[in-house]
């Protein structure tokens, strides 16, 4: 065999073992799963090494202050990116749910050692990788139908007084509960005429059909009024006052948060705003 041929046949050989070599697959980084049993989860980052948190909600993130300039945080599509800049020790940074407002917890590390590897949070049911796997994930929803331990409407003034008065990581979730846009008057004349109450739409949340909204109401007299809920004026499923009655204008105790539960949108359950037309209004300021 001369030199050309020897040459030609080693080309030939080589080219036979380069795609094998081009078919060698990579390796998979695995990922840690995490089980969300309303027991802090232990999450330890190395000195300038991102690690992504899969929590599969929308969530917002509050560090403590001690960890601004030690920690870079970034939240999107479900996802919680952590980079720390310098060690530090475990500190603890809450995940909330937007949409029911729950409160995953996690007790973060930073040192020289650390796991690079993603970590995927699993809820209730999802023991296992299959079932914390999208398809599984998606086949368990449409499976399983949502059960609530108490009637919506109990559920949902309940949820709403926790929000506005009880400290978030307190906050019972409700399942499939979403903040609701409000498209009412800043001031609501309407809803109580029988009384001269200050009564402001403040936030409203919905699960499936039934809304509530939590209305702020103060008293504008120098009297004590004790509050009826018979006296609300609307289409309501229930109506609930924080408090029992209104202390004089101007005490702590004159006001209060009324909370009404409806099957229609709040705009189209309660009695609308009288018109003031321009004329009119013109007419009083010149008066």
């Amino acid at each position: 065999m001369n030199t050309l041929t020897r040459l030609h046949v080693a080309c030939r050989l080589m080219f036979a073992v380069l795609p094998v070599a081009t078919l060698t697959p990579n390796p998979v980084q695995a990922i840690e799963l995490m089980k969300w049993e309303r027991i802090p989860l232990q999450v330890t980052l190395k000195v300038g090494q991102e690690r992504v948190v899969f929590v599969d909600k929308n969530v917002r993130v509050g560090i403590a202050p001690a960890l601004k300039g030690k920690l870079r945080v970034q939240s999107t599509g479900g996802a919680v990116y952590l980079k720390a800049n310098e060690a530090f020790s475990q500190t603890r940074v809450q995940l909330q749910d937007v949409e029911n407002g729950e409160i995953i917890m996690l007790d973060v590390t930073a040192g020289e050692k650390g796991s690079a590897e993603p970590v995927k949070l699993v809820y209730e049911g999802g023991d296992s990788e299959a079932d914390a796997s999208p398809e599984h994930a998606d086949a368990a929803k449409e499976e399983k139908k949502v059960s609530y331990s108490a009637p919506l409407p109990v559920l949902l003034t309940r949820y709403a007084s926790q929000r506005l008065y009880a400290p978030l990581r307190t906050v019972e979730p409700v399942p499939g509960v979403r903040s609701l846009p409000l498209h009412l008057p800043s001031r609501i004349t309407t809803l109580y005429p029988a009384e001269p109450l200050e009564i402001q739409p403040i936030a409203a949340w919905a699960v499936q059909s039934q809304n509530v909204v939590a209305f702020r109401v103060r008293n504008m007299t120098s009297r004590k009024i004790v509050l009826d809920p018979r006296s609300l004026q609307g289409k309501f499923v229930s109506a609930t006052f924080q408090h029992r009655f209104l202390g004089l204008v101007g005490t702590p105790e004159d006001t209060t948060m009324l909370y009404l539960v409806m099957d229609s949108r709040p705009e189209n359950a309660l009695i609308p705003e009288a018109k003031v037309s321009r004329k009119a209004r013109g007419k009083h300021h010149a008066d």
